[in-house]
């Protein structure tokens, strides 16, 4: 089963003046924190509600230059046994990388079988590492002749071999 996961978190931002301005600090931090490991988790500004009137709120609260910014961690976690799962799993691997800042997951939706096949070709990268940058080397390689292969392995052999045998003396 995948899921995809929503998690909230409250970033501080200092030296600020419009709310405008502290989102767009947040959302620059917390993209730096995160990538390049996690460059998949999408980041959103959260929408604040008011616990009275339920009116809406700005995403930051500022006091004295300083910030407290709401914003929305959302990924993909794949090959979870339930839903409890992948809260955890997208907290401990989003929780590693933002130190000092709290999170509350606020909401796990399962993927269905129809959109997992698009949700694969979308965030090809949530899979394996290094699927991106094998099929980039490979696409190539994949169309060509036996013997040009052959020979650009070879001509590989002749480069590494003179450095390998400088090692060797």
């Amino acid at each position: 089963m995948n899921c995809r996961v929503v998690v909230e978190a409250a970033v501080p931002v200092y030296d600020v003046e419009t709310p405008d301005e502290a989102v767009r600090i947040a959302i620059s931090k917390t993209g730096a924190m995160l990538n390049p490991d996690l460059n998949y988790v999408e980041i959103d500004m959260s929408d604040r509600a008011c616990p009275h009137c339920d009116g809406e709120l700005e995403p930051a609260f500022i006091a004295a230059d300083e910030a407290l910014v709401a914003l929305e961690l959302e990924m993909t976690v794949f090959n979870v046994e339930r839903e409890e799962h992948a809260s955890r799993i997208a907290r401990k691997e989003i929780g590693q990388r933002l130190e000092n800042i709290p999170l509350e997951v606020l909401e796990v939706e399962t993927i269905e079988e129809g959109d997992e096949e698009d949700e694969g070709q979308a965030d090809s990268g949530n899979g394996d590492e290094h699927d991106g940058d094998n099929g980039g080397s490979q696409q190539g390689t994949e169309n060509d002749d036996p013997d040009e292969r052959r020979a650009a392995e070879s001509s590989d052999d002749e480069e590494i071999l003179p450095e390998f045998e400088d090692l060797i003396e």
